[in-house]
């Protein structure tokens, strides 16, 4: 069997004023909080995992593909993991670990939630998924309120 371990990160800031749009984590709506910057949903989750799917097959997505895809009215970033899975190959992905670092919103009671859409979304079971949350405590911008961070570490194997 073979195995590849991939990393990603990503980071956005909050919206500096309303705009209407829904903050998403990992796929997972958090209806009145303040949204992330980007010109997708700036789901921070998903692209720390396009990148850690990059990190396994080598093929860029986020950037070049997902600038296309804005282009084309497409802001889910759960098509861009689904892009990113069209590389693996004979990979599949076995195991995943988030990491956010973030002051709000409070995720402990969405971490089930946020597990469960993860490995929908990778065709795991929930308890494949990791998904961790800290605040650093406030020695950075993310820790003192100010955007989220992801990390994401993915292993997958292949026969």
């Amino acid at each position: 069997m073979k195995v590849r371990t991939g990393i990603g990160q990503d980071s956005h800031r909050f919206e500096p004023a309303p705009t209407g749009r829904v903050l998403r984590l990992a796929g997972v709506p958090f209806e009145g909080q303040p949204a992330l910057e980007g010109n997708s949903d700036a789901d921070v989750v998903l692209h720390a995992l396009v990148n850690a799917l990059t990190g396994v097959h080598g093929t860029v997505v986020l950037g070049p593909v997902t600038d296309r895809m804005c282009r084309d009215g497409v802001v889910d970033s759960a098509a861009y993991v689904r892009e990113a899975m069209r590389h693996l190959g004979e990979f599949r992905p076995s195991h995943l670990s988030v990491s956010l670092e973030c002051r709000r919103p409070v995720l402990g009671p969405r971490i089930p939630e946020m597990r469960a859409s993860l490995a929908a979304l990778l065709g795991l079971e929930p308890g494949d998924v990791a998904v961790t949350a800290h605040s650093g405590e406030g020695l950075t911008g993310f820790g003192r309120g100010e955007g989220v961070a992801a990390t994401a570490v993915l292993t997958a194997v292949a026969p």
